[in-house]
């Protein structure tokens, strides 16, 4: 496994950041680490790259703990936190060429060269960090993550900033490094998630509330499904929620509903009947698959 994390908690003072969590990463996985603000994420990601210690519990990346083999993990790791720190004064080529010094590289201008033309900087690569903008400061920051090569990635936020082309970009590449590397990370953006992770772990109040492939979450697991149905004029939302089955009824737009409903139930019949007795014509029905930010809420819902 590239990282095993088993039973980390991180308290400050009398708040626990995170709570017994456990979980693991195989070789040349993409997974998307996700939860609310404050959930415990970039405390997570701290841990696993030795910024910061656990208050209990264990992680291992790449076979090293990461409290007794710091300097080893961070050899084998890119990391790109939430807030990225550059050296603005610097120009891109020379701040790259002074990262892979750090990680004690010695033929550092061709994997330089490399590194611009995979993330796409080489307009930009003559320019100082300072007047660049944030979507080019952020591609400067995914270029240090893997300058070295690494065996893990782990980001956060990676696409903050980003315009929709440059989104597809870093997507296209975060998706490629996936193929060989292990890849870590962590956005609010669940299309992003979707589009490019095999794997999805949220957390939510420090505690890990799911584990698994995406298509996974969206299939039902919580007991619940839903129909898209369209009448030809409008309806009242309790007359929808009274039929039995139908646990919600939200209206989407005009005369367009979302049914969410008992998964052990089909409801559309019930729906036609329903619209016999009150004299509506349905222009549409169909089965409306969850998506995954429907999952995440149900899973996190506060309070």
């Amino acid at each position: 496994m590239s990282i095993t994390v088993n039973g980390i908690s991180k308290l400050y003072g009398a708040q626990k950041a995170l709570d017994n969590v456990s979980f693991t990463v195989g070789s040349g996985e993409v997974v998307g680490f996700l939860g609310p603000n404050g959930a415990g994420k970039s405390t997570m990601m701290k841990i696993l790259t030795c910024f910061i210690p656990p208050s209990n519990g264990t992680a291992m990346v790449c076979g090293f703990d990461t409290g007794k083999e710091s300097l080893k993990v961070r050899r084998n790791v890119g990391y790109l936190p939430e807030h990225n720190p550059l050296y603005l004064d610097l120009y891109v080529k020379e701040y790259l060429d002074l990262v892979a010094g750090l990680h004690g590289m010695k033929d550092r201008a061709p994997r330089v060269k490399e590194m611009i033309e995979q993330v796409g900087l080489g307009p930009e690569q003559h320019k100082r960090i300072g007047a660049l903008s944030k979507g080019y400061r952020q591609r400067v920051g995914l270029a240090q993550a893997m300058i070295h090569d690494p065996e893990v990635l782990i980001l956060d936020e990676p696409t903050s900033g980003l315009d929709p082309n440059q989104l597809v970009d870093v997507r296209a590449l975060i998706k490629r490094i996936g193929e060989k590397k292990t890849v870590m990370l962590s956005t609010h953006i669940m299309q992003e998630v979707e589009a490019i992770c095999d794997r999805v772990i949220i957390i939510d109040k420090g505690k890990l509330v799911a584990d698994d492939k995406s298509s996974v979450l969206r299939s039902g697991t919580q007991q619940r499904e839903a129909v898209e149905v369209e009448f030809d004029r409008d309806v009242q939302a309790n007359l929808l929620a009274n039929i039995p089955g139908v646990l919600h009824a939200q209206r989407k737009e005009g005369h367009l509903w979302i049914i969410a409903h008992d998964a052990s139930m089909d409801v559309r019949p019930a729906l036609f009947r329903f619209a016999v007795d009150q004299g509506l014509q349905v222009l549409g029905m169909q089965k409306s698959e969850r998506g995954l930010e429907e999952v995440f809420k149900e899973l996190t819902r506060r309070g």
